[in-house]
C-alpha cells in the first residue's frame, strides 16, 4: 500500500503559501492507519520503551496507537492552557509563527525512557520544543518517530544529535 496515495494536501492552510498534509484521509482506511500504526511503532518494539510522548493534535492519535502497540505508556504534550495540573512550557518557533507546549510537570519521571510521535516533522521547532520539555524532566530521549517529514524545512538539522525516524518523506 502506498501510504502517500491517502494523505492529502490542503494548500493555503492553515495560511496563504504553506502546503499542508492531512493525514485523517489516511487514518479513515482501517489498512492504512495500521501500517502507519505497524511502521512507526515497528523500529522501537522491544527496546524497553516506558512512555510515549505525542504532540497536540495529532500525535495524540499516532503516538497513543504506537504506545499501546509496544506496550507502553502514553503522554500528552499540549498547547498552553488546555492540561488541567501543574505544567511546564516551552516556546517555539513554527514555519509560519512562534508558539507553545506544555507538558505536566509529573508527566515524565526521572530516567524513564521516552519516544516522541508527531505526525509531521516539518522546520523542526514544535519537536525540539517536546525533546526539551522531557529532558526537563529528566526522560530519557530514545527517539522521535514521524509519519511524515517535509525534507526542504530541513527540521532534522534543530533535531543533530537525535534518534528521529520518519515514514515518508515529502
Amino acid at each position: 500500500m502506498d501510504l502517500k496515495q491517502h494523505i492529502r494536501p490542503v494548500p493555503d492552510f492553515p495560511k496563504t503559501g504553506i502546503l499542508f498534509y492531512d493525514i485523517t484521509t489516511l487514518l479513515r482506511d482501517p489498512q492504512g492507519f495500521k501500517m502507519t500504526v505497524d511502521l512507526l511503532s515497528t523500529p522501537y518494539a522491544g527496546l524497553g520503551i516506558d512512555v510515549v510522548v505525542g504532540i497536540e493534535s495529532r500525535g495524540f492519535i499516532l503516538g497513543a496507537a504506537v504506545a499501546q502497540r509496544i506496550g507502553a505508556g502514553f503522554i500528552p504534550i499540549r498547547k498552553p492552557g488546555k492540561l488541567p495540573a501543574k505544567a511546564i512550557k516551552e516556546t517555539y518557533d513554527l514555519e509560519y509563527g512562534k508558539d507553545a507546549l506544555e507538558i505536566h510537570a509529573d508527566a515524565v519521571e526521572r530516567g524513564q525512557r521516552v519516544l516522541i510521535v508527531d505526525d509531521v516533522l516539518a522546520t523542526g521547532g514544535t519537536a525540539a520544543a517536546a525533546t526539551q520539555l522531557v529532558r526537563k524532566l529528566g526522560g530519557e530521549l530514545h527517539g522521535l518517530a514521524f509519519l511524515i517529514e517535509l525534507l526542504a524545512l530541513k527540521g532534522k538539522a534543530k533535531l543533530s544529535g537525535e534518534n528521529v525516524y520518519t515514514v515518508l518523506q515529502f
